[in-house]
């Protein structure tokens, strides 16, 4: 098999349908770009999980002078026999790996430093307003989370009980909303892309039912008569791939950007990057080189 005559067919083809290849370059870029950004963000998300999974616990906060409790309204602040109490309550807990005591001091200086990246924040929230707590990290953030707040809370001494699980399970639905809805446009455009892949061979075949009819006559098997469709539409595709390469490394600049909004900023790796690049890549060969091969075996079938 001649390659010259190979790639001289495809790019009469490329130069006859222009409008349909560039057409089909675009919604293959935007498909693949939006596919993309939706894989980098499930990236992102189970980062950003698997980090501040490791940082959940549980957080007891203490009665002090601006209680939230009618309890801790009506018997006062926290005394030290009370502290060693829910002390020795959490200690003895087969669910609890570690217990820590903050001072209202210390509290409010562990939040200033998660919370950094929110001075106004900050500037309106006074020390009195982050009162002494116990921090406790669990074997198991999510099962051991409801157990461990049911034995404390009620005791002398607790104003509030807070889950961070919980708090981050809404956080990560959202996440997962976001992602989904990006997704399902992506897969929508990929549908798309699929019938203009096929439109286009179509048309390219139609246009060279001429010569596509000689080559019949003398002979050429199926294979030979294909081959140039075939490497048209996946060359318009590895097209629309490279330019959603770069709407892509825009994209992680975009998700890493966001993280300065969180106190535990996470950052895509170049890893990630190359995989998803890589993922897409695939997907554009596939997509386009299958629809291509269906379309022309209906089309030239013999």
């Amino acid at each position: 098999m001649r390659a010259q005559f190979v790639f001289g067919e495809v790019w009469v083809g490329l130069r006859r349908n222009l409008t349909m290849t560039a057409a089909l370059v675009v919604v293959v870029a935007i498909s693949l770009s939006l596919l993309g950004t939706g894989l980098l963000f499930v990236k992102q998300v189970d980062h950003t999980r698997s980090l501040w999974q490791s940082r959940v616990q549980i957080s007891i906060y203490l009665c002090d002078q601006t209680p939230l409790s009618t309890q801790c309204a009506k018997n006062g602040p926290v005394t030290a026999a009370e502290k060693a109490q829910i002390s020795h309550v959490l200690t003895a807990l087969n669910q609890v790996v570690h217990v820590t005591y903050l001072s209202q001091q210390q509290d409010y200086q562990q939040f200033r430093q998660e919370m950094a990246g929110f001075p106004a924040l900050i500037a309106n929230t006074p020390p009195a307003d982050i009162p002494a707590s116990f921090q406790v990290r669990l074997k198991n953030a999510q099962a051991d989370a409801a157990p461990v707040a049911a034995a404390v809370a009620g005791m002398p001494g607790v104003d509030s009980v807070v889950d961070d699980s919980a708090i981050l399970t809404k956080f990560y639905k959202l996440l997962g909303g976001a992602r989904d809805a990006v997704i399902v446009t992506a897969i929508i455009l990929i549908v798309a892309a699929i019938l203009l892949v096929a439109n286009t061979i179509r048309l390219s075949a139609f246009n060279r039912r001429r010569e596509t009819a000689i080559m019949r006559l003398v002979g050429a098997s199926n294979f030979y008569v294909q081959l140039p469709f075939l490497v048209e539409g996946m060359i318009a595709g590895l097209c629309g791939w490279l330019i959603a390469t770069g709407l892509l490394i825009g994209a992680r600049a975009g998700l890493d950007g966001l993280q300065q909004y969180f106190p535990f900023p996470i950052t895509l790796s170049t890893l990630d990057l190359a995989q998803v690049v890589t993922i897409t890549m695939l997907i554009a060969l596939v997509l386009c080189g299958t629809t291509s091969f269906l379309t022309l075996r209906r089309y030239l079938r013999v």
